[in-house]
């Protein structure tokens, strides 16, 4: 769920949102999500999953931006055993963390350091990109996304899950709630650090979902749907390299 710069000063706090900033909670990063969203985000990821479309048992090659600890990139290998997955993310204690949960694919899922602003392969490599929980922390987004834009073949789906607060319908003072009050001080709680005040800050500056559609659209994917998930608390975005073929 991060994607900034990959280091930092070491004399200096971590920026907020960076690969240092996610070093100081991997270890108890999955705990932390389960908790904080009663255990939501695993039905969220599977229908990232499923926005794929991906031939089940075809051989296919999937990039997973801002990995985190690899929880996507699992679910992507599990539900299409023909997958190669290479999950990115700045954050090296992330990474390490993940590293001991991919073992059981037999290389068929690696974990690299890497950044969404700068991803570190060929054009069209990839029949599919993901990033979930991680766009908003790129610093430059347009460029993450015209980075996801291009290492996607054509014809490829890029899928988005992110964190939003919703603003219209009857639970949406109940969710706001939960992500200004409860998870910042459940986070802290749970972690024993403040960065999770940073997660609401971040969950509350996040553009709504038709002004990022709009910038996907901007930055080389033709969006093919806005899906909102748990009254509006999280949204999928699905895409498509907007380029024609080569």
């Amino acid at each position: 769920m991060t994607d900034t710069a990959l280091a930092s000063s070491p004399s200096s706090p971590p920026a907020p949102g960076s690969g240092a900033m996610f070093d100081r909670i991997a270890s108890r990063y999955d705990l932390l999500n389960r908790v904080m969203s009663f255990g939501v985000d695993k039905r969220w990821r599977k229908k990232t999953v499923a926005a794929l479309a991906l031939p089940k048992t075809d051989a296919c090659r999937v990039l997973d931006v801002a990995t985190g600890t690899g929880d996507l990139a699992i679910d992507i290998a599990r539900r299409h055993p023909g997958a190669e997955v290479i999950g990115v993310d700045p954050s090296a204690k992330m990474i390490e963390v993940g590293a001991t949960k991919v073992t059981r694919f037999d290389g068929r899922v690696s974990l690299v350091l890497g950044d969404a602003q700068a991803l570190a392969f060929d054009d069209g490599s990839f029949d599919a990109v993901t990033i979930a929980f991680g766009i908003r922390n790129v610093p430059d987004r347009a460029r993450g996304l015209a980075e996801m834009a291009r290492v996607c073949r054509v014809g490829g789906r890029v899928a988005i899950l992110e964190l939003g607060e919703p603003k219209r319908g009857v639970m949406a003072p109940l969710a706001r709630f939960h992500i200004r009050q409860v998870v910042p001080r459940l986070g802290a709680l749970l972690s024993g650090s403040k960065e999770y005040r940073y997660l609401q800050t971040s969950i509350a500056a996040f553009p709504p979902p038709d002004e990022f559609a709009e910038l996907m659209a901007a930055n080389g994917l033709k969006v093919l749907e806005v899906v909102p998930l748990t009254f509006g608390v999280c949204n999928l975005y699905v895409g498509t390299p907007s380029r024609g073929p080569a």
